[in-house]
C-alpha cells in the first residue's frame, strides 16, 4: 500500500479532522461571511442613493450630449415602493461586492488546510486573477460602453417625443451590462483552466481564432441591447483581445506540461 511521503504530508496545513469538526468549522465560516455581508449591506444601504447617483452618470452624460434633449433629465418611478426596492437592490449588490473579499477569505480558510502548498498557491493566484478580470470588465463597461450605448438610445428622441426614464429599468439594464462585461472578461481565466486540465492547447486555440472572431461579434450582437455597430464592437473587440491573451497563457501552460511529460518519459 502506497503511503504519502513525509514531504507531501508536511505540505498540508493541518492533519485529519473529524467530520463533525468540519461541520462546526463550516458553520463558523458561513456565520462570519453572513455577518460581513450584513455589515456591508447596512453601510451600502446608507449610501445607496449616492451609489445609484454614481450609476446614473453615464446616462446623464449621454443626455447632456444629445442635441434634441434640452430639458433637464428626470428619473421617474411607476409605483410608490419602486424607489425603496431600487435602493434595496443597489445596497444588496453593492454589499455582495464589498463583502466578497472577506467571504472568499472565509471560504479559502475552510478549504486551504486540505490542500498542498502548490495547490494553495494556484488557488490564491486564480482567485486574485478572477477578481481582477471581473472588476476590469465592469469598469470597462461603465467608463467606455455605457456612454455611447445610452447615447444611441437617446438618439431616438426628437422634438415632441422625449423619453420617460424609470428607476428600476435603468438599474436593471446598467447592472446587467456591467455583470455581463465582468463575466466576459473572465474568458482568459476559463481558457487557461481548460489548458491546465489538458482539454485545449495553444495550437487548437490558434486554429479556432478566426472562428472566434465571428463568434465574438455574434455574442456582442446578442448580449448588447443596442443594435448599433459601435456598442457591439466595444464588446467584441475586448473578447478577441482576451482570447489571444489566453492563447499566450495556454502556450506556457502547454509547453510546461509537455516538458514535464518528456522528462518523466526520459526517466522511465
Amino acid at each position: 500500500m502506497t503511503q504519502a511521503t513525509p514531504k507531501a504530508t508536511d505540505e498540508l496545513a493541518d492533519g485529519g479532522m473529524p467530520f463533525l469538526e468540519h461541520l462546526r468549522e463550516l458553520s463558523g465560516r458561513l456565520r462570519n461571511a453572513m455577518i460581513a455581508f450584513l455589515l456591508a449591506f447596512g453601510a451600502c444601504w446608507y449610501f445607496s442613493e449616492e451609489i445609484y447617483a454614481w450609476l446614473m452618470v453615464p446616462l446623464q452624460n449621454a443626455w447632456a450630449a444629445s442635441p434634441n434633449l434640452t430639458e433637464p433629465m428626470e428619473m421617474h418611478f411607476a409605483a410608490l415602493l419602486e424607489p425603496f426596492w431600487v435602493y434595496m437592490s443597489v445596497a444588496l449588490w453593492a454589499g455582495i461586492f464589498v463583502s466578497s473579499p472577506f467571504t472568499f477569505y472565509q471560504l479559502w480558510s475552510f478549504i486551504a488546510p486540505g490542500l498542498y502548498k502548490r495547490e494553495r498557491n494556484i488557488g490564491i493566484a486564480f482567485a486574485i486573477a478572477s477578481a481582477g478580470f471581473f472588476c476590469a470588465g465592469a469598469a470597462f463597461c461603465y467608463y467606455l460602453v455605457l456612454d455611447p450605448m445610452y447615447g444611441y438610445f437617446l438618439s431616438f428622441a426628437v422634438p415632441g417625443r422625449t423619453p420617460t426614464l424609470f428607476m428600476t429599468q435603468y438599474l436593471d439594464l446598467t447592472r446587467n451590462m456591467m455583470l455581463g462585461f465582468g463575466a466576459i472578461f473572465e474568458l482568459p481565466i476559463f481558457i487557461m483552466v481548460l489548458a491546465a486540465l489538458g482539454l485545449v492547447t495553444h495550437r487548437s486555440l490558434w486554429k479556432f481564432n478566426r472562428w472566434f472572431v465571428i463568434l465574438a461579434f455574434i455574442i456582442g450582437a446578442i448580449l448588447t441591447p443596442s443594435p448599433d455597430v459601435v456598442t457591439q464592437c466595444l464588446m467584441a473587440f475586448p473578447m478577441i483581445a482576451l482570447y489571444n491573451v489566453a492563447i499566450i497563457g495556454a502556450y506556457f501552460i502547454t509547453k510546461g506540461r509537455e516538458r514535464k511529460a518528456a522528462a518523466e518519459l526520459a526517466d522511465d
